[in-house]
């Protein structure tokens, strides 16, 4: 009989737990699903009934005309260069920084890490003016390099990388040693490889900061030469707002939001085994 209970107790609390998380996520998912459902309506429709959710006849007309009405198509390549050229010059610093704090035997190391580590303390907004004024006087102002070089390094990252090479083995290292592997081909074949889950889940996070990264490359960029998706959206919208175009700024935050969804879509369950697995040790 108590084990009769029992289990209809278990059973409950996992109802219970399972409609919380499915309320969560409805409430999370409203405002995407109400945007794409905005972004498939005519003008006409939004505002003859603005609380119905499914367009009566949708169409994709806003998409097209957003795409032409800016030059998403430069914003996109702007933003791809230097999200993942920030991402590839990060794992290479990140990397080299992490072992020498890991590894490595020098004066100072453990005082220069926690007085490295302080950045994570420092908020990017109060180094604004002071990274504003270098990239002014190495007149890189409104070009990708002076978007992409205060971030050209990552503290995180570099905890991230080093509480994973801590854990490595001694003998490993050792070994490769013995082999003759020089220190940057150790670092490849040996200590790379085996924290592969934290490096995906630091270029996830990079990529996902970077992306969606808006006050420093409103400062810095002035043209569309440099500037990336978030900025020109906003750009957009300025524009769009006079005539009140909910369509079609809603189809235009879909474009720029879009291969971050696209991702997590098809690449959600290595997201979660990354962040599983990359647990911070040591």
């Amino acid at each position: 009989m108590k084990d009769s209970l029992a289990v209809r107790r278990s059973k409950l609390q996992i109802f219970a737990t399972h409609a919380v998380l499915i309320l969560i996520s409805a409430a999370i998912l409203f405002p995407l699903i109400w945007m794409v459902f905005v972004s498939m309506k005519p003008k006409m429709e939004i505002f003859s009934s603005p609380y119905s959710l499914i367009p009566s006849s949708p169409g994709l007309d806003n998409f097209s005309t957003a795409w032409g009405y800016a030059p998403f198509g430069k914003y996109y390549l702007n933003t791809i260069v230097i999200v993942f050229g920030l991402l590839a010059i990060q794992l290479v610093t990140v990397t080299m920084a992490a072992f020498a704090f890991a590894r490595l035997k020098f004066p100072g190391k453990d005082i220069l890490f926690m007085l490295f580590l302080t950045q994570l303390m420092i908020t990017a907004q109060s180094t604004i003016y002071p990274n504003y004024m270098t990239i002014s006087r190495l007149r890189l102002l409104d070009t990708r390099i002076g978007v992409m070089l205060p971030y050209m390094t990552s503290a995180m990252g570099i905890f991230l990388l080093r509480q994973a090479f801590m854990v490595i083995p001694s003998s490993l290292e050792d070994a490769a040693r013995i082999d003759g592997c020089s220190t940057l081909q150790m670092i490849w074949h040996v200590f790379i490889a085996q924290v592969k889950p934290s490096l995906v889940a630091f270029s996830i996070m990079s990529v996902t900061s970077h992306w969606n990264e808006f006050l420093w490359p409103l400062l810095v960029t002035e043209s569309t030469y440099s500037r990336p998706l978030t900025v020109g959206l906003t750009v957009f919208a300025q524009q769009a707002e006079g005539g009140a175009e909910w369509g079609l700024l809603m189809a235009a935050t879909l474009i720029v939001s879009l291969p971050l969804l696209i991702a997590f879509i098809f690449f959600q369950k290595m997201f979660v085994e990354s962040f599983v697995s990359s647990g911070v040790k040591g």
